[in-house]
């Protein structure tokens, strides 16, 4: 999988599940495929939308430094560190996310077997 694909991003939508890594082997630092978040409209434009993402491992790694990153443009260089995670048995975290573009990055992973992150929009 490459770090970057600049072919045009799924979108998900509320209430929607994407699988940025299914069970997965990158070798790290790897970028998944980015997914577009639809446009705000209505009270709720500067407040964001609430996110939830989870990671999970085959079997558990030694040491983990999962992030999940956001744009609100989609250029490999436009994307930010919204949120981290280093548990190696895995979690679900939420955070409200104020972007227009989503992707997972394993930064590193130290032993331990293939990865799923999955996104909740």
């Amino acid at each position: 999988m490459p770090n970057y694909n600049a072919d045009t991003p799924h979108t998900i939508y509320p209430g929607d599940v994407a699988t940025p890594f299914n069970a997965e082997s990158p070798a790290p630092p790897q970028s998944s495929q980015q997914f577009a978040l639809p446009s705000f409209t209505g009270s709720h434009v500067d407040q964001g939308r609430q996110i939830s993402w989870q990671t999970s491992f085959a079997s558990a790694p030694t040491a983990v430094n999962a992030v999940l990153q956001a744009a609100d443009q989609d250029a490999d260089a436009s994307y930010a560190t919204v949120d981290t995670t280093t548990q190696t048995a895995g979690e679900r975290r939420q955070i409200l996310v104020r972007a227009r573009f989503i992707r997972a990055r394993l930064v590193s992973q130290t032993a331990g077997g293939a990865i799923t992150v999955t996104i909740g929009a």
